[in-house]
């Protein structure tokens, strides 16, 4: 998922029984380690698998454009307006048309050929996005063409995830989930970095890059993806098979609790970005500040994926979720009072930075979390139970963002990042208590249960 994009698991399952990982299962005698795990997959064996390479390099493109975008583009408005919140509202309005059409345009990559969909999705946004980089171009004109931008991601982020797990299998999907987010970060840290230093040239050079980046992915992905027909036909309208996924969802005790420790942990994880530039404004720092503090929760997060990827077995990652969004919340507590109370000066920003990279090295609870996701999902639903859970993590890291910005009219920046975390960690209990009561649910009868239903 992009953005903070993430997604999906207990106690250790032994592989003396078939292991679930992802659409299909290993057993001991494959595929586990002298230990009795499932046996991590290497980077070499993702790699062999071809249509992942187009997949993971167009993920990893457009992702660094789109950030480099959203930092210019914030940037921007702030200068112009000098407002928290519209520099908020930028930075959230790219997240709305999940709320809008989320679960509804994902449904598309179960209805049809999920490569024409992404192959379609970036074309779109390679136009709308050259049309943004035209110098001059009104303020209002442009967020109205953010806007139309990210109505073309539901379709894409639905089809690239539910095509991920249809061409990787066992732990060589988990390790494939680990890298795509370590990359992810990897990605913004340079979409960042380089956003933050493009804003004082032009912001309208970061808008065409970003235009470049989606068009050579939908080029790459339109001449290396197989042609597979469409997952299964269509039984309804676009709104019946919506709330077809909205239902499979609904009564189905593990996905409530995965996608609420998803929505909740995203909703204060994530939502002090919303007053980064007034945060970095506050330390004394500049544009390029912006996109320091913006980088370092996404470098966290590449350590703590490649740890996770690599080093930890299978059945003991979903072990690792609740301390982890636990220890990503706290430095943003730590973080905010130390700025408010002891120094709000841009000497201070090499402790915050260290702070915000000890939250990312937490975030990386997304990884085990995804992979839950999609053990909990029946390969059918996949594009809409995607659509959902990104439609909200979209939706209220938007809405996280816009009160945060409202938060800042009236208090400082500083503040804000101590209440998301602070808040974060009481409003985030409930889920993660239900997360772990719901192990062992993910493949078995409640699934079950609710697909007869």
């Amino acid at each position: 998922m992009r953005g903070a994009h993430g997604r999906s698991r207990g106690d250790p399952v032994r592989a003396r029984v078939p292991l679930v990982v992802g659409p299909m299962t290993a057993t001991a005698s494959e595929d586990t380690d002298p230990t009795g795990f499932a046996r991590p997959a290497t980077y070499r064996e993702v790699f062999a698998v071809r249509e992942f390479r187009p997949l993971f390099g167009t993920f990893l493109l457009s992702t660094a454009g789109d950030e480099l975008a959203r930092v210019a583009l914030t940037v921007l408005v702030y200068q112009r307006t000098n407002s928290p919140l519209l520099a908020a509202l930028t930075f959230a309005i790219s997240h709305f048309p999940w709320i809008i059409g989320g679960p509804l345009l994902s449904t598309l990559a179960d209805r049809l050929p999920r490569h024409r969909v992404l192959v379609a999705a970036d074309t779109a946004r390679a136009a709308l996005l050259a049309l943004m980089a035209i110098p001059g171009m009104p303020l209002p004109v442009l967020l109205g063409l953010l806007l139309l931008v990210s109505l073309c991601a539901p379709p894409f982020e639905s089809a690239r995830s539910a095509l991920m797990a249809d061409v990787l299998d066992g732990e060589r999907y988990a390790v494939a989930t680990s890298l795509t987010t370590v990359t992810l970060q990897v990605a913004q840290v340079a979409g960042f970095l380089i956003g933050g230093a493009l804003v004082a040239v032009d912001p309208s050079l970061a808008l065409a890059i970003d235009a470049v980046t989606f068009a050579v992915s939908a080029l790459w992905l339109s001449a290396r993806l197989e042609r597979r027909p469409a997952p299964g036909a269509a039984t309804g309208s676009l709104w019946q098979e919506a709330a077809e996924g909205l239902r499979f969802i609904g009564r189905t005790r593990r996905m409530l609790a995965i996608i609420a420790v998803l929505w909740v942990g995203a909703l204060f994880g994530n939502a002090w970005e919303g007053v980064a530039a007034p945060l970095a404004a506050q330390l004394g720092g500049g544009s390029m500040a912006v996109g320091v503090l913006l980088a370092a929760n996404p470098a966290g997060v590449v350590v703590g994926g490649l740890l996770l990827g690599r080093l930890v077995p299978a059945g003991r990652r979903e072990l690792l979720v609740v301390p982890l969004v636990l220890l990503s919340l706290a430095p943003l507590l730590v973080g905010g009072l130390l700025i408010s109370a002891v120094d709000a000066s841009w000497s201070s920003s090499s402790t915050l930075f260290a702070l915000l990279f000890v939250s990312g090295l937490g975030s990386s609870w997304l990884i085990p979390l995804n992979i839950s996701f999609v053990q909990a999902t029946p390969a059918a639903l996949r594009g809409r139970a995607f659509g959902v859970a990104v439609s909200g993590l979209y939706g209220v890291q938007g809405l996280g963002a816009l009160a945060a910005g409202l938060a800042a009219e009236g208090v400082a920046a500083s503040g804000v990042l101590a209440l998301c975390g602070g808040v974060g960690m009481i409003a985030v209990a409930p889920a993660l208590i239900a997360y772990r009561r719901t192990h062992g649910s993910s493949a078995g009868t409640d699934v079950e249960g609710a697909t007869r239903e």
